[in-house]
This record gives C-alpha cells, sequence and structure tokens, in this order.
C-alpha cells in the first residue's frame, strides 16, 4: 500500500503540474498568473519543494541509471501494449498522461527503493553520516 500512495503522491504532483486539460499550474500561471504573481510564486515554490523532495529521493536510491532503467522497462512494457493492440497512440491527450504515469511509476519506484530493498533482501540502506 505504501508504493500506491507515493506513487499516486507522485502522479498528483506531475498532473498538477501539467496534464492535457485546462486545470493544471501551467496553464493557470499562463493565462492568470500575472494577476496573481503572489499566489503563482507559491504554488511554484510548493511544487518545485515536492519535485525536489522525490528527485533527490530517487536519485539517492537507485540513481540515474536506475531511473532510465526503470523508464526503459516502462517503455518496453508501453510497447509491448502497443504491439499486441491493447494500446493506441493516436490520441495525444491519451499519450501525456501515459507520459505522467511513466514518470510518476519512476519518482514512485526511487522513493520506495529502500523500503523494497529491505523486505526483499532483510538490508537497510543508510547514510553516510559525518561525524
Amino acid at each position: 500500500m505504501g508504493f500506491i500512495m507515493r506513487w499516486l503522491c507522485a502522479f498528483l504532483l506531475l498532473a498538477v503540474t501539467f496534464n492535457p486539460t485546462e486545470y493544471n499550474y501551467v496553464n493557470w500561471v499562463r493565462d492568470f498568473g500575472g494577476m496573481n504573481m503572489s499566489i503563482a510564486v507559491l504554488l511554484g515554490l510548493l511544487l518545485a519543494i515536492g519535485y525536489i523532495i522525490y528527485l533527490r529521493a530517487t536519485l539517492r536510491s537507485i540513481g540515474g541509471f536506475g531511473m532510465l532503467l526503470v523508464l526503459a522497462v516502462v517503455a518496453a512494457a508501453l510497447w509491448v501494449l502497443y504491439d499486441l493492440g491493447v494500446l493506441r497512440l493516436d490520441n495525444s491527450s491519451m499519450n501525456v498522461w501515459l507520459a505522467l504515469a511513466a514518470l510518476s511509476f519512476v519518482l514512485g519506484i526511487g522513493l520506495s527503493w529502500s523500503h523494497m530493498r529491505r523486505a526483499l533482501s532483510g538490508q537497510a540502506d543508510m547514510d553516510d553520516v559525518d561525524q
């Protein structure tokens, strides 16, 4: 259940920032940000904090190569679904949602990796601490 919550929070972070509907931060700032600059800056900073938390945890746990590997696995799975005829890529809106799901999966794996590794191997990850 923990992974699902981390994945959904990553998806929400990405979808709030940008999605194919008109209800997202990017469109709101473009249309109304000039009139509400203080709110735009506040929301932008809150989104930046969310990205920093997810990206830092992901880079520390699986690294850049791990991120590329997870993204490659997701892309290969989408390719299989496309080849089997389950997935069609002619809908640009659906493609954006698929990209958001794929990126949020990478961030969810990154934030959950220490928990999954400990459950699979019994070994805990520790940060190097200078004392």
